[in-house]
This record gives C-alpha cells, sequence and structure tokens, in this order.
C-alpha cells in the first residue's frame, strides 16, 4: 500500500507506528550536495492533498539556514542525487526541490507549500532539531514536524503539535506573511517525475517563493 493511502486509511491503528529505519549517507556525499540558498532564512511546508477529497496525506519540511535541507520524515522520496540521513534530504538546491513536489503531485494528490521568512537563529535551532529528528516512524510525519515548528524561537504559542497535515497547515497559513502557492500535476504516477539537472542561476520549475 502506498504510504500516503496508508496514512489516509490507518487512522487510530496507525498511531501505534513501526520502527523506523535507519538511512545515513556517506560523509563524502553529505558534503559533495550542500547548498546554500541565497533567499535567505525560511521554512517552507510542504503539504500533500488528495485531490478527490482535500485530506491532508503527508507533511513534510524544507529549511533554509547554514544549509538549505528537506526534512521529509517516513518519506519515500528516492532518486538519483538524492543524499539523506535520517529523513534529512541535504543538498536541497532548486532542481531538488523540482524533483520533490513533482515527485509527490500526481493524478491523485497535489502539493501545497507555505513559505515563512525566519530569523537566522530560529532557522538555524530549527535545522539542528530536524538532523537529529529521524528516522521518524509509520504515519507520524505531520506530529513530529508540527513538533518542531512549535518548538521554533519566534513560533511558541503559533503552532501546536498535532497528527492531522491540515491542521498543521491551517495553522501555518494565520503566521505572519506566509506565502502558499498550489502545484498540480495529473500523471498517473510518481514515476512519472522528471528528475531536474541543476544549473545554477536557473530558475527553478516551481517556485516557491
Amino acid at each position: 500500500m502506498d504510504r500516503r493511502a496508508f496514512l489516509l486509511a490507518g487512522g487510530a491503528v496507525a498511531l501505534s507506528g513501526c520502527g523506523a529505519q535507519s538511512v545515513w549517507a556517506p560523509e563524502a556525499d553529505v558534503q559533495r550536495v550542500r547548498y546554500r540558498h541565497p533567499g535567505g532564512p525560511s521554512f517552507t511546508l510542504f503539504t500533500v492533498k488528495n485531490v478527490g477529497s482535500d485530506n491532508g496525506a503527508h507533511t513534510a519540511l524544507m529549511i533554509s539556514a547554514s544549509e538549505r535541507v528537506i526534512f521529509d520524515p517516513f518519506g519515500s522520496f528516492v532518486g538519483r542525487g538524492v543524499v539523506e540521513r535520517n529523513d534529512v534530504i541535504f543538498g536541497a538546491n532548486p532542481a531538488i526541490v523540482d524533483y520533490f513536489i513533482d515527485f509527490h503531485a500526481r493524478q491523485t494528490f497535489y502539493v501545497m507549500t507555505q513559505h515563512v521568512a525566519l530569523t537566522a537563529g530560529a532557522a538555524e535551532d530549527l535545522y539542528r532539531r530536524a538532523l537529529v529528528a529521524g528516522p521518524v516512524g509509520s504515519a507520524m510525519c505531520t506530529t513530529t514536524t508540527s513538533r518542531l515548528l512549535a518548538e521554533t524561537p519566534g513560533l511558541e504559542g503559533k503552532i501546536s503539535q498535532t497528527f492531522f497535515p491540515n491542521w498543521l497547515f491551517d495553522q501555518v497559513a494565520q503566521l505572519d506573511n506566509v506565502i502558499t502557492r498550489e502545484f498540480q500535476d495529473y500523471d498517473e504516477t510518481r514515476e512519472n517525475a522528471v528528475q531536474y539537472g541543476w544549473v545554477p542561476g536557473q530558475p527553478s520549475r516551481f517556485n516557491i517563493e
């Protein structure tokens, strides 16, 4: 069963989860792909939603601090050039971000992004906690992501921990100066996702900012 379908169908039973598998890329690979985004410190919440019902199916978080990474708890994002350590995807350059969105958007799911600027200190704090938050067990993507955000300096009292992707999405929507985007791709399966090669200075296909 697809991971997102499992999350939707599992309900309370899914709360029991299962043991998360550790993935640990070699240091040489991590160093090779590290990427610092010029756009300033921020986070971007990814919410994968069902086309028919708009139910939230998966949550992930991109953090732009001393480097830009994607925290994809219990994620299935794989491909050439993807370097992961326990749910943290390193080297989140524009091509990897494009691929991440295209990987999740398909005939039955679309992707919402919410981009929020942070102070440099808050972004670095969030980044460092994300590095040690995984691996995350099944159906716990939103619980873990919402906890990370709730503990971020400046977001205290604005974000509370939740199990449900749409509840987290709604909370982030209330933050100041949030930039929200919707991305659709009606390919039937994620196997049709296009993996892009990054050319420095080339515009991103999916503009999240």
